[in-house]
């Protein structure tokens, strides 16, 4: 594939993410809008009945046992594995946020606003990676700028729907239906410091974006990386 040998190192992480997320969003994906549970369309439905104690349905429990164990795959992976980059330590507490929120959200019965929250993320994730990939492997045909490509996606998905659907629903909502529902502080500042870094990341695109239409930038590259910078020097 004449790759650059920084390049070859990296593609594994991308490829691999690219099937997983694929494959864990499409299940998303029936979840959500296969199935007859109504809270894409009704946030506050995750909250309707609540109870301690209550049955986790088996297709949603499969749906945890998936990010559960990609999650924790994912702290390690991160620390020891993958390209370090700029924003390493930040995706390392991301990982370790998100898998409390997912084991804490199922012990306490919240599954169903977390499987919302999860596909509300992870679909521009998986419009993304194709892009990555073709960019790591310089196919040709592939998009020019990924980054400005996906800017419109992670704005729409992480920092428009996930609000709307899973803060909304977090912050507000449950105190409406469950006045006393357990922990509430606890999932809802979480839940903030995720969208605190949605807006990081979604920096970083804007960053990108900035330096392309100021010809700061000849070629695609990931403006987190180090050896970008040290290319330049």
């Amino acid at each position: 594939c004449n790759l650059q040998p920084k390049d070859a190192a990296k593609m594994p992480e991308s490829a691999w993410k690219l099937l997983f997320y694929t494959l864990s969003w499409s299940y998303g994906i029936y979840l959500l809008f296969f199935t007859d549970y109504p809270f894409f369309y009704d946030p506050p439905s995750v909250f309707y009945d609540w109870k301690k104690g209550m049955d986790v349905p088996t297709d949603i429990a499969i749906a945890y046992l998936l990010q559960c164990s990609f999650y924790g795959h994912s702290i390690y992976a991160t620390a020891y594995m993958d390209t370090w980059r700029k924003d390493s330590v930040v995706m390392l507490l991301h990982h370790v946020v998100t898998l409390t929120l997912i084991a804490f959200s199922y012990a306490f019965r919240c599954q169903e606003q977390g499987l919302l929250g999860a596909r509300a993320a992870w679909r521009q994730v998986v419009l993304g990676k194709p892009r990555w990939v073709s960019r790591l492997s310089r196919d040709p045909c592939g998009p020019p700028n990924p980054p400005c490509s996906l800017c419109p996606g992670r704005f729409w998905f992480r920092l428009y729907w996930f609000p709307l659907k899973v803060l909304y629903a977090t912050c507000y909502s449950s105190l409406q239906l469950v006045p006393n529902i357990p922990f509430y502080f606890f999932f809802n500042a979480l839940l903030l410091v995720l969208t605190l870094m949605n807006i990081y990341w979604f920096l970083y695109i804007v960053l990108f974006v900035a330096k392309v239409l100021m010809g700061q930038m000849q070629e695609v590259n990931d403006v987190r990386e180090y050896d970008v910078e040290d290319s330049k020097k």
